[in-house]
């Protein structure tokens, strides 16, 4: 019943890592920098909150979902991939301007923003070996849970202040990280699809 700090901290350190809060920035002004302040707010708590709700999904019962659907992380790290690499090539062309509003603000509340870009295969993937490590004690799971919300608190606060980086960037900055992200989302992308590759040659 005890509390587990050792897996507490280990799942905080790796979700971080994974997850990448200050890397996120760059990705959500490209996305919404341009909108108003409360338009802002409200994709950060949104896409913070779908994060939420899909990690905790998979803790809760991701290996039986995907032994269900008889799906492997190899294929969501595939269609993962491919996601992140449509959305990619929006930036990197500007065709992301040109959406409806409405539109917009569905996508970057659920893709890429809340996955699969902060819920992705790494941390849905480490999660589960996290639930497997739990081993059914109590404590585990507590510290497990603690550590989730504590990772998107993080997520949270640095999509909910990055607002200060327009004052300093401007309409031209945001126009130059949309860039950079685009470029940076198809990197990851294809990494995450050159992963999936890997995973299914190995387990074949």
């Amino acid at each position: 019943m005890s509390f587990d700090v050792r897996l507490f901290t280990e799942v905080t350190i790796t979700l971080v890592v994974i997850m990448d809060p200050p890397g996120t920035v760059p990705v959500f002004l490209s996305l919404v920098g341009r909108r108003p302040r409360p338009a802002r707010l409200r994709a950060a708590r949104q896409s913070v909150l779908v994060s939420l709700g899909v990690i905790s999904l998979f803790a809760i019962g991701g290996e039986a979902i995907l032994s269900y659907l008889h799906i492997g992380i190899p294929a969501l790290q595939g269609a993962g991939g491919l996601l992140l690499l449509l959305i990619a090539l929006d930036l990197l062309t500007g065709r992301d301007a040109n959406q409806p509003q409405a539109v917009d603000d569905v996508n970057v509340a659920m893709v890429p923003l809340g996955t699969p870009l902060l819920a992705g295969p790494g941390a849905i993937a480490a999660t589960i070996v996290f639930v497997r490590q739990a081993d059914g004690q109590v404590g585990s799971y507590l510290a497990l849970a603690l550590a989730i919300v504590a990772v998107h608190l993080v997520l949270w606060l640095c999509l909910r202040y990055s607002g200060a980086l327009i004052r300093v960037i401007k309409d031209s900055g945001i126009t130059l990280l949309a860039k950079i992200a685009g470029l940076l989302l198809a990197a990851i992308a294809v990494q995450l699809v050159a992963d999936a590759v890997r995973g299914f040659v190995g387990s074949s």
